[in-house]
């Protein structure tokens, strides 16, 4: 076969010096002797490097322009800066639930939501329609002195978007879902936490990690072979049966000299990249986890603001962990013995950052005070306003720090409000969680009242 091939080739090869030297003299000026002349280059058109043209190729589909090279990058990293001064407001209504602790998205126009008052419910965005998702039941009775529960502080989605993680009906259970239908698949209540879960992060698509208010973090391994059965099996009631596990690794958050009864944890972070998972405890402290088949330890270090360390969140690209505290965001690189990121300051009356999220450079901050602000931890500052800013902007000019103000969502007037609280016209809604779903180019935020007592809600969808 190799001959006959080199032999096409050669028979081939007059007819392209024919067509070449027909084509150019030029061409055939320049060449000396009898051997083949190399052909001309077609030349590429040139291509157009703007927003428009990339985005018209992208829509039909075109070859070879909608993937210029590094303009993806571009688009997104532009995408990022410019998308929250463009955000409308439309709020959601959720009835006469409480506070709205935790939320992701499911999909392109539903989120699955968790509250204090222990209800999780999954909201259509475009509808309003909300569908309750029940509890699971820990097997045994519960205890004698069973503290009031706290609600769902957690959701999260494994990285396949198979399995949800969250709370059970006992909130110091771990309870597993199945995805997309929510069917119940396990339910963590055995020889695990003794107190409420604040945290969860996904290891894998197999292995989740909860961090409890007792001081301990708790390793899950679940499978969804050895449960697929169980998921179709009914009991006599016709409530589907689902089968219970242990944690396969259980360790203590170590004890701080300075507050050693307060190292409930309060927020967890996962880097893939390093196979690490971070965990911020109420003492004031930010541990580190290697994360394998049991978690070890590799370092425990002291936060430079203490006081209501309630989230954390990282970001791959820059190997950099954000703990928001009450006052302030703190930039931490474990593998950095000095920072060099300053920590920033929300300035919103005290009222603390309650939800953090990192995409890409930018860091999205909910506050205490029904405010959203936009860090962008490269430059260092806060994103500011156009002189035409959004109607949902603070006052102001250009050049002002951008902050969007969420809605009044819903509040109820009881007798605590009337007794504590009535001469408040208006009370603003702390921002306790807020996921993106930024193929849509949608954020969704949710929460309610800060104070404990007053019971409320607020959601909204910002696209």
């Amino acid at each position: 076969m190799a001959p006959q091939q080199t032999g096409s080739r050669k028979r081939k090869a007059p007819a392209l010096q024919e067509a070449a030297a027909g084509s150019s003299s030029q061409v055939s000026a320049a060449v000396d002797g009898d051997g083949p002349l190399p052909l001309k280059k077609p030349k590429r058109p040139a291509a157009r490097r703007s927003l428009v043209n990339y985005l018209k190729g992208r829509e039909v589909g075109a070859r070879g322009r909608a993937r210029l090279p590094g303009f993806d990058g571009e688009l997104r990293g532009f995408a990022v800066r410019k998308l929250p001064e463009l955000l409308r407001e439309r709020e959601l209504s959720l009835g006469t639930l409480n506070k709205v602790f935790a939320s992701q998205w499911l999909n392109v126009r539903q989120v699955v939501c968790g509250t204090k008052c222990n209800t999780l419910f999954v909201v259509d965005v475009q509808s309003g329609q909300i569908t309750r998702i029940p509890l699971m039941r820990d097997r045994g009775p519960p205890p004698a002195r069973a503290q009031p529960g706290c609600g769902i502080h957690a959701i999260q989605l494994n990285p396949s978007k198979t399995l949800l993680a969250t709370g059970g009906e006992n909130p110091n259970s771990l309870a597993i879902y199945q995805l997309p239908t929510l069917d119940p698949m396990c339910l963590g209540d055995r020889h695990g936490h003794k107190d409420w879960i604040f945290a969860i992060a996904w290891m894998s698509d197999t292995v989740a990690v909860s961090g409890s208010r007792d001081g301990t973090l708790a390793l899950w391994k679940i499978d969804p072979d050895i449960f697929q059965g169980s998921i179709a099996w009914h009991s006599n009631a016709g409530l589907p049966v689902y089968a219970h596990i242990r944690p396969r690794d259980v360790e203590n958050i170590p004890r701080a000299s300075t507050n050693p009864s307060n190292r409930k944890v309060r927020a967890l972070a996962f880097s893939a990249k390093n196979q690490e998972l971070g965990a911020v405890s109420l003492d004031g402290y930010f541990h580190l986890w290697k994360a394998r088949s049991t978690l070890s330890r590799l370092l425990s270090i002291r936060l430079p603001y203490c006081r209501e360390n309630v989230c954390l969140t990282y970001c791959d690209e820059l190997s950099l962990y954000a703990v928001g505290s009450q006052s302030h965001v703190s930039f931490l690189d474990p593998r950095q013995r000095q920072q060099n990121i300053r920590p920033l300051c929300s300035r919103e009356g005290g009222t603390g950052v309650r939800s953090l999220s990192f995409y890409e450079h930018i860091v999205t901050v909910g506050t205490g005070h029904g405010s959203l602000l936009f860090y962008d931890v490269r430059a260092q500052k806060f994103l500011e306003e156009r002189a035409s800013a959004s109607p949902y902007s603070s006052p102001g000019h250009a050049g002002r720090k951008l902050k969007l103000t969420c809605g009044r969502g819903w509040l109820n007037h009881d007798d605590l409000w009337v007794n504590y609280f009535g001469g408040i016209g208006e009370f603003p809604n702390a921002l306790y969680t807020h996921c993106y779903n930024w193929p849509e180019m949608k954020l969704f935020v949710a929460g309610g009242p800060l104070p404990s007592g007053l019971h409320g809600n607020y959601a909204g969808l910002w696209s």
